[in-house]
């Protein structure tokens, strides 16, 4: 299990002490998408949802999926998340909504959980938005772009 903090020298989970670590700034940026028909895609756009403004709705609920993620995440320390971003945009190349989401917190682990989880989460209240005209949407392409802040540096996608 060598590298994997989050197992003992048993190989059992456990939940890494930071109590050690300094507090710095930390910040994580995270992306993914929802491809989708062009109809439901024209649909957001025009702001035609039966549900509502889908973007706006899914931006507050991957707000709250960052908030929440010591919640839904087992070994995920509880932070003082001081900054949540989260864009969505309609990009007609996909078609869909592209999903940015940016925190940042000062603490003694990263965000980069809670950056993954609210595109996750704003990905899945596009979906449930708009779900009735388009079953066949696909959520993907959820990863980490930046991760900065702490003893390991800083981490850009390439």
């Amino acid at each position: 299990m060598s590298g994997l903090t989050h197992f003992d020298a048993e190989g059992h989970a456990h939940m890494v002490d930071v109590s050690e670590k300094a507090a710095t700034a930390r910040e994580a940026v995270a992306e993914g998408h929802v491809k989708m028909e062009r109809a439901t895609f024209q649909l957001i756009g025009e702001g035609r949802a039966k549900k509502g403004d889908v973007l706006s709705v899914a931006r507050l609920a991957g707000i709250m999926g960052a908030k929440k993620t010591p919640d839904l995440i087992p070994l995920c320390h509880p932070l003082p998340v001081t900054s949540v971003s989260v864009d969505l945009t309609l990009d007609p190349d996909l078609p869909g909504v592209a999903i940015e989401a940016r925190v940042r917190t000062t603490g003694q682990t990263g965000v980069e959980m809670e950056a993954l989880t609210a595109v996750s989460v704003a990905a899945l209240t596009v979906y449930d938005m708009v779900k009735a005209v388009d079953r066949a949407m696909q959520i993907g392409g959820i990863r980490v772009l930046l991760k900065d802040g702490g003893k390991s540096g800083r981490y850009e996608a390439k």
